[in-house]
């Protein structure tokens, strides 16, 4: 799966400690030992009690006596008398960094409920601040980039010449790392810091790829789990080929929402009241930045890179749609750069992300590794759905030439979890729905919340009153809703954004600060 993550706010900074902790096996009963993470203080302003702390965990989990690597953990310790243990967050990707998002969520979860545990944010392994963190490639993703659709045979050859070049880079600089870089042992991880943390059970909270990330840790620990609440879900059915395939078409649909919401303010973006002609003015902008790159930087893939985080949410889509008003209807080209350096430009950080992304999902499944396999079956996406489907294929290209041998993925079918609470938006495109529905029937007991007509991603603390309610009480007394169809229950979706009427950033909406936060593409 993928998120550019639009740092539209300052995520907290964080330093790590260090400590040693005892490794987990996947089928031992491991005795509870005391808390041997030492914390420190590194709250923010925004986070003033937020306090971080690290644990050694194996680099093998089949040799607890060998190598260790560091795992840099964030807390906000709960403040009630009586605690419910650890909550662990983590945000997706995978190479998402989870050490802001505990501060969010115990800021964001009424009092009383935040009240009652240890929120755990954790960078997974080769992530940020972890030790060690990867980038196999700096410059990577240095506009300007070749146009992304292979018209062209010239293209599709600097296509393939950049991603071969990125898994050979892998390859060379992390050789002993990749074997390791996976779900399964992302997965023990956190088995290990729930030892470190000195707790029997834990709970856990997790968005997007987090959802499968875990669903994989119930699957080898459901015993260890007190609470499990999974929002934006991957479908593990698909992973990960057959899942980014099925992305390209809910991208292409929620690029179309936009186009919609674009011609319903015709009087203030001028681009036309007919949603087709809206995006045909699209796709002719794309053309022209095609053969002249906006401000030397925003050529046809950084124009997609700049709209994929309006499919992942729509509080930035006043935002695109007056960077593409401004340069449809006048060539000027400042908002677009501007917007490109938003939610698009990839830093040291992204670039982290990114490395991490590909090793763990050309690690955990079979890519095809003849690529005219994944052209025929891009170019038959791309024909339904033109928007993102090339976009995303090179995004994910580099699996085909991957140093590491391929693992099969986890069957989290489940039957021995305490109930556990889903929530899924019916138009999310990074994570499409039937995920939710798929995740739903394979954890028995399990109930799911939908927002109706919905097409965000990473719908709880994002301001829906009504999705919070239901993971509010989950969270207090494991109190879940049933209902007698596909859905336990239905939310109405957050509204839709209204035009801009000022140039500030949106700092204040909760929406957009969880949105900053959540993993790179997934």
């Amino acid at each position: 799966m993928r998120t550019r993550a639009a740092v539209l706010c300052a995520a907290a900074a964080v330093v790590a400690g260090s400590v040693t902790a005892l490794p987990a096996s996947a089928n031992t009963r491991t005795p509870v030992q005391a808390s041997s993470v030492t914390w420190k203080k590194c709250g923010t302003t925004d986070y003033p009690t937020l306090q971080c702390g690290s644990v050694k965990v194996p680099l093998d989990h089949a040799k607890p006596g060998g190598q260790r690597i560091t795992l840099a953990l964030s807390r906000v310790p709960h403040t009630a008398s009586a605690s419910q243990g650890p909550l662990l967050v983590n945000p997706g990707g995978p190479g998402g960094s989870g050490l802001a998002l505990a501060g969010f969520v115990a800021s964001a979860l009424p009092k009383k409920v935040a009240a009652r545990y240890d929120i755990i944010g954790f960078d997974p392994r080769g992530v940020g601040r972890s030790s060690p963190a990867i980038d196999c490639a700096p410059g990577f993703f240095k506009p300007v980039r070749p146009d992304s659709v292979p018209a062209t045979t010239a293209l599709e050859e600097a296509n393939l010449k950049r991603v071969k070049s990125f898994a050979v880079a892998c390859g060379k600089k992390y050789a002993s790392l990749l074997p390791y870089l996976d779900t399964v042992s992302a997965a023990q991880d956190l088995d290990s810091i729930r030892q470190a943390l000195g707790a029997r059970r834990i709970s856990y909270f997790g968005y997007s790829y987090g959802t499968y990330l875990g669903a994989v840790y119930a699957k080898l620990h459901p015993d260890r789990i007190h609470r499990l609440v999974l929002d934006s879900i991957v479908d593990p059915t698909g992973v990960w080929y057959e899942d980014n395939l099925s992305q390209d078409h809910a991208f292409n649909d929620r690029h179309r929402a936009l186009m919609a919401w674009i011609a319903k303010y015709d009087s203030t973006y001028k681009l036309g009241t007919d949603p087709e002609q809206v995006e045909a003015k699209w796709y002719a902008m794309r053309a022209a930045l095609a053969k002249k790159p906006a401000g030397g930087k925003v050529g046809a893939s950084e124009l997609e890179d700049t709209f994929i985080p309006g499919g992942y949410y729509n509080g930035y889509w006043p935002y695109l749609a007056e960077a593409f008003s401004a340069y449809a209807n006048g060539k000027k080209t400042t908002a677009l750069v501007e917007a490109y350096r938003n939610f698009a430009a990839v830093d040291a950080s992204g670039e982290n992300g990114y490395s991490v992304y590909a090793a763990v999902q050309c690690r955990d499944s079979s890519w095809p590794r003849d690529w005219n396999q994944s052209s025929k079956d891009n170019w038959a996406a791309y024909e339904k759905a033109p928007f993102m489907t090339w976009n995303n294929a090179w995004y994910n290209a580099a699996c085909a030439y991957w140093p590491t041998k391929t693992l099969k993925p986890t069957d989290i079918a489940n039957a021995e979890l305490p109930p556990a609470l889903l929530f899924q938006a019916t138009d999310d495109a990074a994570t499409p729905y039937q995920g939710g529905v798929t995740t739903h029937r394979l954890l028995a007991g399990s109930s799911l919340v939908v927002e109706q007509g919905g097409g965000n991603h990473g719908i709880t603390l994002s301001g829906n009153t009504c999705l919070d309610k239901y993971l509010a009480t989950y969270l207090t007394d494991g109190k879940v809703p049933h209902g007698t169809g596909t859905a336990d229950a239905t939310c109405r979706k957050s509204p839709d954004p209204k035009p801009l009427t000022t140039k500030t950033a949106p700092t204040s909406s909760r929406g957009s600060t969880l949105h900053g936060l959540l993993g790179f593409r997934g």
